[in-house]
Order: structure tokens, then sequence, then C-alpha cells
């Protein structure tokens, strides 16, 4: 008498379809971590770097106005010298080792290229150079409203002792210039207003703050405290260079009121 076999069920050892997708789909997701992850480790770095570069232009200031009893100039009568650069003639680039506070900056004398801006000038016409993505407060204090010279045919700087709330003052800030290509770098930070001797016109500039720190500008006080603001909304000025000043995160923080944390002696701050 024949017996019958025993019946053996034999299993795939692959995976089914539905187990594919669970697969491929829970890589998506833990890569889409892993790149936010990375991203704002990279973009926290990128802040971490600027703020200590922009420390280091406000103790270069600092030890400039210790030397010379005010702050460094924001430029010359001729607009060829600078804080962060000086050329030979209107039409040359910039060069970063010879601005007024190179020798304060060590021995390579320029200024330290904000990582964060680095990533995103894209503008390929560029009037400026050497300023790293950071702008100085040359309304109030790398010079004065009016545009005051001396006698050498630098700006009239403000001295320390003529700023009565220096961790309300600005000194610098991140900056950037809107083109219809992108932007650029700009060195100063321009104010809520013009300001031409009288106090604030009411007239805005093109605004040059630059909030690419995931919505904030990072800003250096008198004091030398840094800080990252937030853009409070108003109508920009007018950009003659056809540059989108909103989409490319340009503005400006704190109250309109006297020009707000840009001028010394306002009266108006909270």
């Amino acid at each position: 008498m024949r017996h019958a076999q025993p019946s053996y069920h034999h299993f795939s050892s692959g995976f089914t379809l539905v187990e594919l997708l669970v697969a491929i789909t829970t890589i998506a997701v833990l890569a889409a971590i892993a790149f936010a992850v990375l991203f704002n480790v990279n973009r926290q770095g990128d802040a971490t770097k600027s703020m200590h570069n922009i420390e280091v232009l406000v103790t270069a200031n600092m030890a400039y106005a210790a030397d010379n009893g005010r702050y460094a100039p924001a430029d010359d009568k001729q607009n060829l010298r600078r804080w962060h650069g000086a050329r030979k003639s209107p039409t040359e680039d910039f060069d970063p080792s010879q601005g007024f506070l190179a020798p304060y900056l060590g021995k390579s004398r320029c200024i330290n290229v904000c990582p964060a801006f680095q990533k995103m000038a894209k503008s390929k016409e560029s009037f400026e150079q050497g300023t790293g993505g950071y702008g100085y407060n040359a309304a109030y204090i790398g010079g004065l409203p009016g545009g005051k010279w001396n006698s050498d045919g630098t700006r009239l700087s403000a001295m320390p002792s003529n700023v009565p709330r220096p961790g309300r003052t600005v000194m610098f800030t991140s900056t950037a210039y809107a083109r219809s290509d992108g932007v650029q770098e700009y060195p100063f930070c321009e104010p809520p207003f013009w300001d031409f001797g009288t106090g604030p016109t009411g007239d805005r500039p093109s605004p040059t703050v630059h909030f690419r720190f995931s919505g904030k500008a990072l800003v250096a006080w008198c004091d030398g405290h840094t800080t990252f603001e937030s853009m409070v909304e108003r109508a920009p000025g007018t950009n003659p260079h056809g540059g989108d000043v909103t989409g490319k995160d340009l503005g400006w923080f704190g109250p309109d009121q006297d020009n707000g944390y840009w001028n010394p002696q306002c009266r108006e701050l909270p």
C-alpha cells in the first residue's frame, strides 16, 4: 500500500508589492526627515558663522573709535574709499583689504563672507564688492545726517559719546541689494526714511536689510550685542535696478518714528 506523500508548501523569500511600497515609502520619509535635519543644521551653522563675522566688524569699529575718537567713516567724498574697501577710480572694483576697518580685521584685512549670503548671491552685475553681505549704518553711525565731511575728505562719523543708547542703535546688519537677476552685496543698511539733515523725510530708500535667516535679519548693535530681528511690513521705496525687494526678503525692522533703531537720538523707541 502506497502512503500519500506529505504536502510541502513553498513560500517565496521575496517581498510582496505591498511590502515593497511600504519599504520605499518608509525610506522616502526617513530621507526627507534626514534632509530636513541636515538642512536645518546647515542653516544654523550659517547663522552662527555669520554672527561671528558681524561681531568681528563691531569689535573692529569699536577699536577704530578707540584710536580715532569716532567710528569708522562710511566713505569719502570721491566714493573711492569706504569702510569695506578702496578703489582707484569709480569704474574699478573695490580692494577689500584697503577699507577703513582693514587694519582691525586681522592678517587678511578683509571681511569674512556670510555663508548664507554666498549661497544666494546670483546677480551678475554687482557694483559692490568686499562687504561680505553686511551693511553699515552710514546714515547715523558711519556718517551724520546732512553729509558732513572731515578736512581729509572722509565722511564725518559719529562719536561713541553721542550714542546715548548703544544697545538700541544699529551699527551693522545683514544686507543685500535687489536687482532684476538676483541680489548683490550692498555696503549700507539704509534706514526706513532718507534723512538729509533735517530729520526723516518720509521718502523711503530701496530697502537693503536682508532677512535671509529664516525670515530674520542679523543685527549688530553699538554696544556689541547681536540679535535676529523680524521684518515689519511697510511699503518699500523705489528700486531703480528692477529688483523685487519683497520677493528677495528685503525690508526694515522696528518702528518708523524718527528712523527708529538707526537714529541714536530717537526718542520714540519702546
